[in-house]
C-alpha cells in the first residue's frame, strides 16, 4: 500500500490586499545592501549634498579610530597589573565607557546627515590611524603611553573636522566633534599624563 506524505497545516492569515502572512520566521529572506557605504540618502536637513558627504567621510574615520581606542582601553583595563592596579583599573574602564558614548553619537551623526556609519570591526581595521598594539601584556607605562598616542593620532583629525564642518556649514557635526569629541579626548589625555610623571610622595 503506497504512503500518503502529507503537509503540515500551517496558519496563515489574510491581510486586506489578498496577501497572506506566515507566523513562520523567516530565516533567510533575499535581499542585499539597500546603502552602499560612502553613498548618502537625501534627508531634508537643508544642507548640501557635498558638505554632507564630507563630514560623514571626516565622521566615520574618526568613529573607526574611536571604536580602536575604545577596545584599547578595554585591553589594558583588564591587562593592568601593579601598585597601581585599582586606581588605573578603574579610570581606563571610565576611559572605555566615556569613548563607547562618543561611538555611538558619532554613528548617529553619519545616520542624520543620511550616510552609512562604519560598524565592522574589519573594516574598522582597514582604515584606522591607530598603530595595532601586541597581543600580550606589556609593560603598565607602556600601554599608557601607547593610549596616549592613540589620542595623538585622533586629536588632529578631530581638530581638522571641527574647521571643515564649520568651512561647509554642518554646525550639528561642529558642535558635536567641538563640545563632546575634543574636549573627551583632551580630559583622558591629561588624566593619562599624570600617571607618567614621576613624583615622589614624600622626599628625603
Amino acid at each position: 500500500m503506497a504512503h500518503t506524505r502529507t503537509r503540515e497545516p500551517t496558519a496563515r492569515a489574510a491581510t486586506g490586499n489578498g496577501r497572506r502572512l506566515s507566523p513562520e520566521p523567516r530565516l533567510a529572506p533575499p535581499g542585499g545592501e539597500v546603502q552602499a557605504f560612502g553613498t548618502l540618502r537625501l534627508l531634508p536637513i537643508a544642507l548640501a549634498h557635498d558638505a554632507r558627504l564630507q563630514s560623514c567621510q571626516l565622521l566615520n574615520q574618526i568613529l573607526a579610530d574611536t571604536m580602536i581606542l575604545y577596545s584599547l582601553y578595554k585591553k589594558h583595563h583588564w591587562q593592568m597589573r601593579g601598585p597601581t592596579f585599582e586606581q588605573l583599573h578603574l579610570l581606563l574602564d571610565k576611559h572605555a565607557g566615556e569613548q563607547l558614548e562618543l561611538i555611538d553619537t558619532l554613528a548617529e551623526r553619519v545616520q542624520m546627515l543620511g550616510g552609512v556609519a562604519i560598524a565592522d570591526p574589519r573594516h574598522m581595521a582597514e582604515v584606522t590611524t591607530i598603530e595595532r598594539a601586541p597581543d600580550g601584556v606589556e609593560e603598565v607605562s607602556v600601554m599608557l603611553a601607547r593610549l596616549l598616542s592613540a589620542h595623538e593620532s585622533i586629536i588632529p583629525a578631530v581638530r581638522d573636522a571641527i574647521e571643515q564642518t564649520a568651512q561647509n556649514g554642518d554646525g550639528g557635526s561642529n558642535d558635536l566633534l567641538m563640545g563632546d569629541v575634543l574636549r573627551t579626548h583632551e580630559q583622558q589625555v591629561w588624566f593619562l599624563a599624570e600617571h607618567l610623571v614621576e613624583t615622589p610622595l614624600l622626599r628625603a
